[in-house]
């Protein structure tokens, strides 16, 4: 099984996203990320989403979307020199003893503290997955209160 993003443009329309949830849930796929906005045309909407499968399920999968009226086009990211990012908002417990190690941590990883209180510390992570997941590594055993993450969202390098 492989991760796969995927990026979808589509027509900025009510039910457009329903449709596309629903074609997955009605072949038993899983998205593991979902991120929909809107793009420069405000007629249209880029949904960035992950899912997981063979190379059949995933091509099974990019056939079915390109079926749909309101897809305009579907983009696979796995051969394409692109960039991932994901957003992360960490409330964390700041304890006193703890208090300087976080901000540290904050600064190696080139994050902000975006909001302090007398008992946590509101961080926000943008990087890739394995950012993210290092800093959540770093910063659970001081006790994470909150977490809110973005899926992930792609675009293609510009060729040289």
């Amino acid at each position: 099984m492989e991760k796969r993003i995927l990026s979808l443009l589509v027509d900025n329309k009510p039910g457009v996203l329903s449709r596309i949830s629903g074609l997955f849930s009605g072949r038993g796929f899983n998205i593991e990320s979902l991120c929909v906005a809107e793009t420069k045309n405000p007629g249209v909407s880029r949904i960035t989403l992950v899912t997981e499968g063979d190379d059949m399920i995933l091509e099974q999968i990019q056939k079915q979307l390109n079926k749909l009226i309101n897809v305009i086009k579907v983009i696979d990211y796995k051969d394409k020199p692109s960039i991932y990012r994901e957003m992360l908002l960490i409330k964390v417990t700041a304890k006193p003893n703890f208090r300087a190690e976080i901000l540290r941590i904050v600064d190696i990883f080139r994050c902000k503290a975006v909001d302090v209180g007398p008992e946590h510390y509101t961080i926000e992570v943008t990087g890739d997955e394995g950012k993210i997941n290092a800093i959540l590594n770093l910063l659970r055993p001081m006790g994470i209160k909150e977490i809110a993450r973005t899926g992930t969202i792609a675009l293609a390098r510009e060729s040289a």
